[in-house]
């Protein structure tokens, strides 16, 4: 089951081109961490979009917000 497509809250920030973090998806029944690397850095507790997939435990990450939320 890929995890393109998810969205999951981010537990060691991202650094942008400085490095991943670490971000935690609701997959296959349970929760799995993944590698999460984004283009500009983004904070420890974030909800993030996973955009792509690098491998199998390794993920490209966007900042995301429930449009369903917005007023």
């Amino acid at each position: 089951m890929s995890p393109v497509g998810r969205i999951g809250v981010l537990l060691v920030a991202t650094r942008g081109a400085g490095g991943p973090g670490e971000v935690q998806l609701k997959i296959r029944g349970g929760t799995e961490t993944f590698l999460a690397y984004s283009d500009e850095p983004l904070p420890k507790g974030a909800t993030v979009l996973v955009v792509g997939q690098r491998g199998a435990r390794t993920v490209d990450v966007v900042p995301w917000s429930d449009p369903s939320t917005v007023s």
